[in-house]
């Protein structure tokens, strides 16, 4: 069975009591119990985790490659925009990853439409509230199984 760890970043938390006109009225609670129902008909295992730490984001993907994952589905929150350190992190464990969002990044402010995070990322989604993440885990567990078609 394929697992899969589901990283939320900082103030995700708080989804579904801030700024709802951009991130809208899901709980965080709310997209892992989606999360979960889409992993339990493709039969794959989910761990989630959140943090507003960056170091704390970091020890859970450098885990990660210690616990046998087959992937990370990411929203790196404000992390996206300049943390270094988590992408270097993803980086280094060299696990297919997805980068997700709530809102379109793009249509926001300047400064939203870069992430330093999506270069190392097989894919990005965004603007879907929480449906990107159930895009992002669909594109995750399909590139997963092309690689082991593969093998």
């Amino acid at each position: 069975m394929a697992r899969i760890l589901v990283i939320h970043g900082p103030n995700l938390n708080l989804l579904g009591r801030k700024e709802r006109e951009i991130y809208g009225s899901d709980t965080l609670a709310e997209i892992n119990r989606q999360l979960s129902e889409v992993a339990r008909q493709h039969a794959v295992e989910l761990e989630f985790f959140q943090s507003n730490h960056e170091g704390a984001i970091i020890d859970k993907i450098q885990e990660a490659m210690e616990t046998a994952r087959a992937g990370i589905l990411i929203n790196p929150g404000g992390f996206t925009h300049y943390s270094i350190a988590i992408r270097d992190a993803l980086s280094a464990v060299a696990l297919p990853t997805v980068e997700v969002h709530l809102s379109n990044v793009h249509a926001r402010e300047e400064f939203r439409g870069r992430s330093v995070i999506a270069p190392v990322c097989i894919g990005q989604v965004g603007g879907f509230g929480k449906q990107s993440y159930v895009l992002g885990l669909l594109g995750l567990l399909k590139h997963l199984e092309r690689d082991a078609a593969t093998m």
